[in-house]
Order: structure tokens, then C-alpha cells, then sequence
């Protein structure tokens, strides 16, 4: 193997470790051989991305291009970043059609079709989201996080049969996958398969506990003084209902509430406040927000604060008002179309 493509096959195999830092030094050792390498350029734009630097990534992938417009992966990897976190669903809609034009593989035009779909459904536009799922290439599908990505799409556009197939598939190939799990236990949700969304739930709960933090995550004292910064600053007519609050920080909701029918992926949880038709908790309200689910809703550190504030008050809402009705397990989380999940984010090694 030439020394460009060790340093390359390196600083991807880093990447995919988890070690942004060390395939960025991979990926510079490149360019000092190369200094027109976009597989390097790739590289460095899936590094930062990886460490949160998306204007510094979606650079790398703007140069990738330039050296080579042929060549996909840096395209598809700029489209994600354009979906989330930065939410220009026309540009990367526009990239993966451009990248549609000229792919003739399997794996890449399916790649570049879920992308696209992924665009379609944080636009709103599930009409159109259906019409491109519906145009896929046959499965089952063999490329890493395929079977995954297809059937939290079609759980989108309300196919439950066809996910259930796709997330049993994708589970086969990674039983360790959390977002399978996940939404596999928001399918049988839908059937009113209430043990067997349980276990797909508590699943997932497991393995996110267990996962990586973002590499922006506060201390467990930091965040939590963070969220009582939060709760003093809501305006009163809103924080009145949390006044003399038990304020608990968690890392993800407990076992017992999961199995209760808790969204495990829930942000924050209030108990004790008294609704319609009940008296509430004599003892005193408890607001529990969990770190690893806010952070999962945030793009960098700065969005704490804001997140915390607005699931505070989404939950109150709910609370408040028509808790009753309302079912307890919904996809709290972003919609599947702007989630940051890890299946989606395998590196794309590319040519080299």
C-alpha cells in the first residue's frame, strides 16, 4: 500500500473509533503527500463534524468537491450536515440529486435516495418523502445502516408493516444499534404491542446509557446548575406550577418509568403537579430532565439552556393540559429526519 493510502485507511479507521483528533492527523499527513487529495479533504470534513465544527467541516467537503466533482462521498456527507444541524433542506436536497445524476452503484444511489428522503420529511413534504421511498431499489439492503435508515422512513411516512420489517433487518446486522431499537419499539407502539414496544424501549435505553457523549458534553454539576438557571429565569406565569420543585439531573429516564410507558429517549419528565381530574402529589412536584437526551437535541454547548427551556415548557404543556389524552411514548426526540444518529454517521471512507 502507498503511503497515502495508509495515512488515509488510518485516519478512517480512527474515525470510525471515535478519534477525530487522530484522523485530522491523518488526514494532514495526506495532504503533505497530496495536497489536492479530496479523499483527505473528506476526511478532515467527517473529523470536524465529528467534533461539532460544521462550518469548518462543511469547508473541507466544499474543497473535496471542487478537487473532485465526481466523487460522491463528500457530496452525501455535506447533505447530511446541511439536514441537521443546519437545516437547509433545499441545498442538501439539490446535492443529493446532483450526486443521483452520475452514481450507478446500489449502495451510493441508496445513499443519496435516503438522504433525500431524510431532507423531504424535515420539509414537511411526506407526500414526496413516500413517492422517493417507494422508488428505492429493491432489498434487502447490505450496505452498514441501510435496513435502519429505510425503516425509520417508512415508520415516517406511517408504512409500520414495511419498518418493522426493515428495523427487524437492520437489528439483525447490529443488535447493538439504539435508534433500531428505538424506533422498532415506536412501530409496535403503533400496534398497541405494549410489551413487546416495552422491551424494544428498554433496549435502547441500555445502549444509549452506555453510548458516547458529544465531545461538547458538560460535567454532570454543569449541566445541572444549567438547568436551574433555566428554571429561574421562565417567566413566572409559566414556572409557577415547578414553585419549591424537586429538580432532579439523570442521565436517561429509569428502567421503571420506560416500562411504565415513559419515552426513554424523553427529555424531561415533571410529576406531582395537579391536572384535570387529579390531585396532584401532596409531597411536591419533581422535574427530572436527562442529560444525554438534551444533549442529543443540541448541535454545540450553546443550545443547552434554550433546549432545556423548551422541553420545560412542551412537557408543562402537556402536563397541564390534555395529559389525559395524550399518548406517553411519542418520538420526543427530533424527527427521524434530523436525528443525529450514529447509523447515519459511519464514516464514508471514499476512494483513495
Amino acid at each position: 500500500m502507498d503511503p497515502l493510502s495508509a495515512h488515509l485507511d488510518r485516519g478512517f479507521e480512527l474515525l470510525a473509533q471515535g478519534d477525530a483528533r487522530g484522523a485530522r492527523a491523518c488526514a494532514r499527513r495526506a495532504l503533505e503527500i497530496d495536497g489536492s487529495s479530496p479523499e483527505a479533504h473528506n476526511l478532515l470534513g467527517q473529523a470536524a463534524s465529528q467534533e461539532g465544527e460544521y462550518d469548518t467541516a462543511m469547508e473541507h467537503f466544499r474543497t473535496a468537491m471542487a478537487l473532485d466533482d465526481g466523487y460522491p462521498d463528500p457530496m452525501l456527507n455535506a447533505a447530511e450536515l446541511l439536514i441537521h444541524p443546519l437545516q437547509d433542506f433545499e441545498g442538501a436536497i439539490e446535492l443529493c440529486d446532483e450526486v443521483l445524476e452520475f452514481v450507478d452503484t446500489r449502495d451510493e444511489i441508496v445513499d443519496a435516495m435516503m438522504l433525500k428522503v431524510d431532507a423531504l420529511l424535515a420539509r414537511g413534504d411526506d407526500a414526496d418523502a413516500k413517492r422517493v421511498l417507494d422508488a428505492l431499489p429493491e432489498g434487502p439492503f447490505e450496505a452498514p445502516g441501510q435496513s435502519f435508515m429505510v425503516g425509520r422512513a417508512r415508520f415516517e411516512v406511517g408504512d409500520h408493516a414495511l419498518a418493522e420489517t426493515h428495523l427487524e433487518a437492520a437489528l439483525r446486522e447490529d443488535p447493538r444499534n439504539p435508534d433500531a431499537h428505538y424506533y422498532l419499539g415506536l412501530v409496535r407502539d403503533k400496534r398497541r404491542d405494549w410489551r413487546g414496544a416495552a422491551m424494544a424501549f428498554l433496549e435502547a435505553r441500555g445502549i444509549d446509557r452506555e453510548g458516547p457523549r458529544p465531545p461538547w458534553s458538560l460535567p454532570h454539576d454543569q449541566f445541572y446548575r444549567a438547568v436551574i438557571k433555566v428554571l429561574e429565569s421562565l417567566d413566572p406565569a409559566v414556572s409557577r406550577p415547578l414553585e419549591g420543585a424537586l429538580v432532579v439531573v439523570d442521565e436517561v429516564p429509569g428502567a421503571e418509568v420506560v416500562a411504565d410507558g415513559v419515552d426513554p429517549r424523553a427529555p424531561v419528565l415533571i410529576e406531582g403537579l395537579p391536572v384535570a381530574g387529579f390531585e396532584g402529589d401532596a409531597r411536591m412536584p419533581r422535574v427530572f430532565v436527562y442529560q444525554r437526551n438534551v444533549e442529543r437535541l443540541c448541535a454545540a454547548v450553546e443550545d443547552i439552556e434554550d433546549e432545556v427551556a423548551h422541553q420545560i415548557h412542551d412537557e408543562l404543556l402537556h402536563v397541564l393540559g390534555d395529559a389525559a389524552a395524550s399518548p406517553r411514548v411519542t418520538p420526543s426526540t427530533k424527527p427521524a429526519a434530523v436525528a443525529d444518529d450514529d447509523a447515519r454517521k459511519k464514516p464514508r471512507k471514499g476512494r483513495n
